[in-house]
């Protein structure tokens, strides 16, 4: 998104801050025992010399046994599989044990990769075998390659497996937008609290829609607010300055987990996760070249295979470890009978960012191959909702400078131009072939807002009608509400965004959705929610139907 190309907030910092506070403080007590685990790394994370301790200190210089202090995730669960993430602090051998009970009696035990520099020290075992519907429990224990009797103290996770059958609920949440524009993890506030708020929902899984991190936004000690309040950052030596080098994207990920609120969040939700542009540089593209004094490395597609290393290895995704993996980002998970996520990614293959009225635009905004991807896979799809998760909205106008667009709408309301003409395609695509229960989810804009998009308003008719829910930032500036485009026909239902630009989560509660399906009816409903408990907004869907 464009709305801060140059970086943090420039607002000057107050006199004698300092650049590492003892970091947020912990979570409320966890549901279920088995994070004691991960509340223990939390603890050792929790001490004065925050910034030292992310870099990662080579081996020899470590006496004692392994430690595994960032915490675990989980990531793409389906009814039978997932993968399980960790990251040692020097080399270890990553095992996992999975239980249906806390207690680890017959427990599966999983060989995972010897960690090492070449990752990060980081590692992700896939799971496979694993009953539907079902509570999995794991921990995970790292071993001393030189003495496997040398083991860490086990950190411990849980998720639920998606059910095999119709009649279990599914519950979600999703948002986006983490660590933006200079506002980073407040210890003045208890740090990222609205990851707790969503963790005590009970979701199945987080849908994270991208802008994970903000590689392009420096986090600076302290701001001062236009109300004389002071906001005050821990820092990391990795977040002083634009990300370029692989240690600074990999320090940029690792900031995140900094948070107590995060681990635990992390160690008790899966997640699917996506990127967008904040993981590399504000609004980039393949193959462009920046024209910004912060960057000595100005060749963007040098910085996107940094970051996306970085990314693979801070986040479980299960494209690196299907059979003949490509790398790719964008994805389907399957979630049993009442879900299929579309994962799609609009920034590896979209064309260079231009006025967007091209009237003949095969690459778009997904690319020829990811949109024949999708158009299969939502054929073959016999999930009841298909939520497709995209990184950016449709009809939402989002400008890159003054000429260009970095989103998919160009702010023409006639026929569709430049990378409209994909979508087009796509949701006449979705009408011929009579797929129903089609969803659009997205984050980015740092505001929350419901469109129902339908063809008789629209210049575009031959769709059917749809809707597209945005939400987020979970921690970052928010921005008054972006124009409509009315090329699909959009009517926007319901909006919540602030007047003035770049209000910190002091100034406005951070945003997120929530989606629960029936298991008995099949309807879907979306609530809009912000940080402190208010339900937003509310839609109800009813299965079945080409369009509503």
């Amino acid at each position: 998104m464009s709305h801060t190309p140059g970086g943090a907030p420039r607002r000057s910092p107050a006199p004698g801050a300092s650049s590492v506070p003892s970091p947020a403080a912990g979570p409320a007590p966890a549901r279920r025992s088995v994070l004691r685990g991960s509340l223990a790394a939390s603890a050792a994370l929790a001490l004065p010399g925050t910034a030292a301790l992310v870099t990662a200190a080579p081996a020899q210089a470590l006496s004692g046994r392994p430690r595994a202090a960032w915490g675990v995730q989980a990531g793409d669960v389906t009814t039978s599989s997932g993968l399980v993430w960790v990251r040692s602090d020097r080399p270890a051998r990553m095992i996992v044990e999975t239980s249906a009970t806390e207690s680890f009696r017959r427990a599966r035990q999983w060989r995972g990769p010897l960690l090492g520099p070449g990752s990060d020290f980081t590692g992700t075992v896939p799971l496979g075998g694993l009953p539907s519907g079902e509570r999995v429990h794991y921990r995970v224990t790292l071993a001393d390659p030189d003495d496997p009797r040398r083991t860490s103290e086990p950190v411990h996770g849980t998720f639920r497996t998606a059910p095999a059958r119709r009649r279990q609920d599914v519950r979600f949440v999703w948002s986006g937008d983490i660590a933006g524009q200079g506002w980073g993890i407040n210890p003045d506030i208890g740090g990222y609290r609205v990851y707790d708020e969503m963790r005590r929902l009970g979701p199945d899984f987080f849908l994270c829609s991208g802008d994970t991190i903000y590689a392009d936004g420096p986090i600076e000690p302290s701001v001062t607010l236009p109300d004389g309040r002071v906001w005050r950052n821990i820092t990391t030596e990795e977040k002083a300055k634009v990300a370029e080098t692989l240690a600074e994207y990999r320090g940029n990920f690792r900031y995140n987990l900094l948070d107590a609120n995060v681990r635990a969040f992390n160690a008790e939700v899966p997640s699917i996760t996506q990127w967008d542009d904040h993981e590399v540089r504000n609004n980039w593209y393949p193959g462009q070249i920046l024209d910004d004094d912060r960057y000595t490395e100005k060749n963007i597609d040098v910085l996107a295979a940094r970051a996306s290393q970085a990314f693979r290895e801070y986040f479980p995704v299960s494209t690196l470890h299907a059979r003949g993996a490509d790398r790719r980002v964008h994805r389907v998970i399957n979630h049993g009978p009442l879900l299929d996520v579309f994962v799609l990614d609009m920034r590896t293959h979209r064309n260079a960012n231009s006025p967007n009225r091209q009237s003949d635009d095969t690459t778009g905004i997904l690319g020829a191959e990811q949109l024949a991807w999708l158009k299969r896979e939502l054929s073959r799809s016999r999930a009841v909702w298909k939520v497709i998760a995209a990184d950016m909205p449709i009809g939402l106008v989002v400008p890159d400078g003054t000429t260009d667009f970095e989103a998919i709408a160009n702010g023409d309301p006639g026929a569709p131009l430049g990378r409209e003409l994909q979508i087009a395609e796509l949701l006449r695509y979705i009408k011929r072939r009579r797929i129903t229960g089609t969803v659009w989810l997205t984050a980015d804009v740092h505001h929350t807002s419901a469109q129902h998009y339908l063809p008789e308003r629209a210049a575009f008719k031959d769709f059917a009608p749809f809707w597209e829910f945005v939400t987020g930032p979970l921690a970052a500036g928010q921005f008054p509400a972006s124009s409509l485009d009315a090329t699909f026909g959009p009517d926007r239902v319901y909006v919540k965004a602030p007047k003035g630009s770049n209000l910190s989560p002091m100034e406005t509660p951070p945003l997120f959705g929530q989606v629960d399906i029936d298991g008995g009816s099949g309807e879907l409903t979306v609530r809009l929610r912000e940080q402190g408990g208010a339900v937003l907004f509310t839609k109800v869907l009813q299965p079945g139907r080409i369009g509503q």
